[in-house]
């Protein structure tokens, strides 16, 4: 894969200046999606990932392909990947997670460049030891950061609320 500092690595490429009023992490990364090359992002809506949906919904030259489950999202992102480059889908948390997992560890033994986008539970959540929804019922909601760490190339924390990985152009986030 594409180390996130190789020359020429499109996620680290250098984007636009926004005012303080239109940033948002949903925001920036649909234009950073734009940018890297994808028009079409295939997704399954979730209660974790709604937000982020209506950032993607709203960037000019991005269109949501919506999908009936979330393995179907991820090969459609491989399928989209071989064809056009670069491919994107985007899930809810861990049970959307989880069902993407095999088309996007079959993306990272191709070395496609797909990008998967998770959402993740709301920060107040964390540090509550409760059990959420669409977990598998532990209060660490780490598990699936786990799993996606096997099958991608590379991890980076945000600090807003969400994880960003990718593989070679992978990214995940899940809140902190």
């Amino acid at each position: 894969g594409c180390p996130a500092s190789a020359p020429g690595c499109p996620i680290m490429s250098s984007h636009p200046v926004v005012s303080a009023g239109e940033a948002s992490l949903g925001r920036h990364l649909a234009r950073r999606l734009v940018q890297v090359g994808v028009s079409d992002v295939f997704a399954v809506p979730g209660d974790f990932n709604l937000t982020l949906l209506d950032h993607l919904v709203d960037e000019p030259g991005l269109r949501l392909i919506g999908c009936c489950n979330e393995l179907n999202a991820g090969y459609a992102a491989d399928g989209y990947a071989r064809a056009r480059g670069v491919g994107a889908c985007a899930v809810t948390f861990t049970v959307g997670g989880l069902s993407v997992l095999n088309a996007i560890a079959g993306a990272y033994s191709e070395n496609l460049p797909v990008i998967c986008i998770a959402g993740g539970p709301n920060s107040n959540d964390y540090g509550t030891n409760r059990i959420l929804h669409h977990t598998i019922g532990i209060p660490d909601f780490s598990q699936e950061l786990r799993c996606f760490q096997t099958v991608t190339c590379h991890q980076v924390p945000t600090h807003a609320r969400f994880l960003i990985m990718h593989c070679p152009f992978l990214i995940r986030f899940l809140p902190l």
